[in-house]
């Protein structure tokens, strides 16, 4: 129960602070674990202790919490000015040497970036583009977006509607009509039984292809994915998913958009998470690992043919109409720079791979001498750890139990921060970390693990 000492921080919280993705009845009851700082892996709380930070944050703070580089591009930045924007043919010199950077890196050729603020405003932005490009083709009515179960696109109203979450949906009367939603490629679960994989990757392309058709092809402007599924369970998907999807896509003039905002920079062993799972985009959001989430920054980048799609649109001399007051915002741009030269500078997909096999060899091994974990998955430095409660069977826990919510708190008391997705235990934790933080990362994950089984033991 919270303390509610006067005037202090955590009864402060409760009055006047209303929490993103957070019970209010519960934090009413129980108020925040406060933070005051950050080194490195770890962050340090109100209550004196050290955490080791497995999950980046919220997926995001890939060089840790007190990177000095990126806290003197910052201030060197905000020597020059504090602000300035974008619009009406103006740009700050930062804004121009980050699309630049960024399009070389880019895996769609000849790209362009947009820059917004968050990973909400760039997948939305997507939408808008992708409803552009129909249109200037003389195909106005191609507006419906198709996105998948256990999707997460973000909070705003376009980008919440593409999530295939319910919790995303229920207090907003979301989603919105035109938003379809098909399965998630989980080769865990989605299976039936007997199913390869093979013909399982076979039955959602063909799944799709009858949704396409059941709606009419010319009422469909894209399909939204992330490479591997962050907030709804770290899914994997089946080598071949991508080929199979993106060949029923091009058959019926439908675009491609990656939501590379968790994947991206590094976090799957490669630049970018398409390049992981062989997936061919026509845009791709980007954010989080493209400033570390040390300033609030977001890009798309856009194809030739969306390039030309807006040049066609307003060739009469109108304006493009969209933007954000802060899109290419001259800080952000230098600290997103610097970000990237320190990428480079690492060699950032060799350290991911190096650390995501030692994580992975970890998990697998904790695993096979635990009774309740199902499955351990991921790729590069980004890993879910489904608990279940007979893993021959995979039949999972009784929702009740809340098992994942338990393995959280025993987790907080043990000194690591981890994500639970329902029974699905996600770490996806700084891209800088070293061998003795993984291996202590996973002794805490495995003294949380034990815990858990000895409580659920004892239930039964």
């Amino acid at each position: 129960m919270l303390k509610r000492l006067p005037n202090s921080t955590e009864a402060r919280d409760v009055l006047f602070h209303l929490h993103s993705q957070t019970n209010p009845t519960l934090h009413a009851e129980t108020g925040p674990l406060v933070m005051t700082h950050g080194e490195g892996v770890y962050v340090y709380g109100a209550d004196g202790k050290r955490y080791l930070e497995a999950m980046a944050g919220l997926w995001c703070t890939s060089l840790g919490f007190s990177d000095k580089r990126l806290k003197a591009a910052a201030m060197a930045a905000y020597d020059k000015f504090g602000f300035y924007h974008t619009f009406n043919h103006k740009a700050p010199d930062a804004v121009v040497d980050l699309a630049e950077e960024l399009v070389a890196l880019s895996p769609i050729p000849d790209a362009q970036a947009y820059f917004a603020t968050s990973g909400s405003e760039a997948t939305e932005t997507m939408v808008k583009l992708a409803w552009v490009y129909h249109a200037a083709r003389g195909k106005p009515g191609k507006r419906k977006i198709i996105a998948r179960d256990r999707g997460f696109h973000g909070s705003t109203i376009v980008a919440a509607s593409m999530c295939g979450l319910p919790r995303m949906h229920r207090e907003f009367g979301l989603p919105l009509q035109g938003f379809l939603h098909t399965h998630c490629p989980d080769p865990y679960r989605g299976p039936l039984p007997g199913e390869t994989l093979e013909a399982f990757t076979d039955r959602l392309a063909a799944d799709l292809a009858d949704m396409i058709d059941t709606e009419g092809p010319d009422t469909i402007a894209a399909f939204i994915a992330e490479p591997i599924n962050a907030g709804g369970g770290v899914v994997v998907p089946p080598k071949g998913y991508f080929a199979k999807i993106e060949a029923v896509l091009r058959r019926y003039d439908i675009l491609m958009l990656a939501d590379e905002v968790v994947c991206g920079f590094g976090r799957t062993g490669n630049w970018f998470g398409c390049q992981t799972v062989g997936m061919q985009p026509d845009m791709m959001a980007l954010a989080k690992g493209l400033s570390s989430s040390y300033f609030p920054i977001s890009a798309v980048l856009l194809s030739r043919p969306i390039r030309d799609a807006l040049t066609e649109m307003n060739k009469a001399g109108e304006l493009f109409g969209h933007g954000f007051t802060n899109s290419g915002h001259p800080v952000g741009s230098a600290v997103a720079l610097e970000t990237l030269r320190i990428y480079h500078d690492m060699d950032v997909v060799t350290h991911v791979r190096a650390m995501g096999a030692r994580l992975r060899a970890g998990l697998d091994k904790i695993a096979a001498e635990s009774s309740i974990v199902g499955q351990v998955r991921g790729e590069g430095l980004m890993f879910g750890v489904e608990l279940v409660a007979d893993s021959a069977t995979k039949a999972a826990f009784d929702p009740a139990l809340r098992v994942g919510a338990a393995f959280d708190t025993a987790a907080l008391a043990n000194g690591l921060i981890i994500r639970a997705m329902g029974d699905t235990i996600g770490l996806c934790p700084p891209l800088i970390i070293k061998p003795d933080e993984v291996d202590e990362m996973l002794d805490l994950f495995a003294r949380t693990l034990k815990t858990v089984e000895a409580k659920l033991s004892h239930r039964a």
